[in-house]
């Protein structure tokens, strides 16, 4: 079946009422979700489930689907008006959008979330009706000694977050790596770095650490500051309008990280969060001043929304075309499938074509909804940026305190919050920045999952990693990158003892 006549029929499938009624359904309550810190789309879907027994199956898939893409809408909002992560995937957007907000350009801020976030979602698309059975096919090739050399080129991309020393970026990635470590090894079942703490077997919950190191730390820092009166003026439509400069810097990086994401949302055990911070790291390592990164680039917003929201529509690829869950949510939308008696696999696309067509179409009747939804929300969002801080500071702390504890349901996960953000406040007094601890965090049990499931299956061989092709070329390029990052710290050391002669020869003159 050719991709035109798929399409019709997903078309005819996707468009009746039904179907129509829980795709709005979904996207609203993703983008709901999305916006409200630390609920997250794995908690609403797993609280849906029971609701798709009575619903027809193309209607319930689409819904649970819409919950989850909408969520990657929704997630930046807070991120941007209060550095509050509403979602993980979304925590890098705190990085720009935030101090977008803080210059009073919030409304841009979200409007160009709004469109990055609808490229990428059509593209990537766009990319799953095309290209489902070959990046199925190309994902099958990757194996845990890739894996672990594309995770370790991640983490050398990740030193490149940090806007100021690379030595504290470094450590900061270490940081990440060792709080990645902490729980039960997946291996050997042994429990590592729980310190007697029972709750820590399960290790640190993401939530909690990226909601503690960017909302509670903001909390703590901004309690004493007096707020700047630009976040406080009334957005108007064309307040809400990017500049031409806005959009021509963001076309080339909405365009990247949906390259970006399509590729790892359709990789298994990937996702959009490593989508996100991967994109954020090529664009700070491609721009020609990378300065301006953490400041309110608009690129550093526009890149990861692109990148997460490719990555929430390929992700479905190896769900569908192979039956491979990429992650929790991919795994509660495959129980959804079987639970109607579909199976996922490479037969789906020719033996049910309604819901395979339909489930494609209903994503970009989704994302234009999304869009008709969330654009005229703007200025209803950025209106939180004009109340009090007296009563928004105590209702931001409610919301983690509820979004945490909703995750496990659990207390000791918001003293967890707590203590983590107080941690973040002492790195933003010392100037460390947490974007690549909290990619070390992500990557790190997946890096060293992987390399000890590689040298088990070559049995200690440590050549492994150089004999299989697509592992070599992530090694080789790693390696490029590091030499390159060594090579500018060498440059600017010299120009930098350059000026300091010159300076000394004049003062001597």
């Amino acid at each position: 079946m050719d991709v035109v006549n798929g399409l019709l029929i997903g078309l005819q499938s996707a468009m009746e009422p039904t179907t129509l009624l829980y795709c709005f359904i979904g996207v609203f309550l993703g983008t709901l979700i999305g916006v409200l810190p630390g609920i997250g789309a794995l908690a609403t879907i797993s609280l849906l489930l029971p609701i798709t027994y009575h619903i027809p199956p193309t209607a319930a898939i689409v819904m649970l689907a819409g919950v989850y893409y909408g969520a990657q809408y929704g997630g930046s909002t807070a991120s941007i008006l209060l550095n509050l992560p509403g979602t993980p995937s979304s925590a890098v957007a705190c990085l720009d959008g935030y101090p977008m907000a803080k210059q009073g350009r919030a409304g841009v801020a979200l409007f160009m979330t709004t469109v990055a976030s609808f490229v990428g979602s059509m593209i990537g698309i766009l990319i799953l009706a095309l290209f489902a059975p070959g990046i199925a096919e190309l994902g099958l090739k990757f194996g845990p000694a890739e894996y672990f050399s594309m995770m370790l080129l991640g983490l050398i991309a990740a030193s490149t977050l940090a806007s100021g020393s690379p030595a504290k970026g470094l450590a900061m990635v270490a940081v990440g790596l060792l709080l990645g470590t902490v729980g039960t090894d997946v291996n050997s079942g042994q429990v590592r770095y729980d310190f007697g703490v029972p709750e820590l077997m399960d290790g640190i919950n993401l939530v909690a650490l990226a909601m503690g190191i960017f909302g509670i730390s903001e909390v703590i820092s901004s309690i004493n500051q007096v707020r700047d009166a630009k976040s406080q003026e009334k957005i108007t439509f064309r307040g809400m309008m990017p500049t031409g400069k806005d959009m021509r810097d963001s076309i080339m990086p909405m365009l990247r990280g949906t390259g970006i994401g399509s590729f790892f949302g359709a990789l298994p055990g990937t996702g959009a969060s490593i989508a996100s911070f991967m994109s954020y790291a090529v664009e700070k390592k491609v721009a020609k001043d990378p300065t301006r990164f953490g400041n309110g680039a608009i690129e550093g917003v526009t890149a990861p929304e692109s990148a997460n929201n490719a990555a929430a529509q390929t992700a479905f690829v190896p769900t569908l075309s192979l039956g491979i869950p990429g992650d929790a949510v991919m795994a509660l939308m495959l129980g959804a499938l079987i639970i109607h008696g579909i199976q996922p696999g490479p037969l789906l696309m020719t033996q049910q074509p309604d819901l395979f067509w339909g489930l494609i179409v209903s994503f970009g009747i989704g994302n234009i909804m999304l869009v008709i939804l969330n654009l005229p929300l703007i200025g209803i969002w950025v209106a939180i940026l004009r109340i009090p801080y007296r009563v928004l500071y105590p209702a931001i702390l409610v919301f983690i305190s509820l979004g945490v504890y909703s995750v496990n349901n659990n207390t000791f996960d918001v003293l967890m919050v707590a203590g983590i953000g107080a941690l973040g406040y002492a790195m933003a007094v010392l100037r460390f920045e947490a974007a690549p601890m909290l990619l070390g965090f992500v990557l790190g049990p997946l890096m060293e999952e992987s390399l000890r499931r590689a040298l088990l299956l070559s049995r200690g061989d440590m050549m492994t990693f150089i004999e299989r092709p697509i592992s070599a070329w992530l090694l080789a390029f790693g390696a490029a990158l590091l030499l390159w990052s060594v090579w500018g710290a060498l440059k600017r050391t010299v120009r930098a003892s350059e000026r300091r002669a010159d300076f000394s020869d004049a003062a001597g003159r």
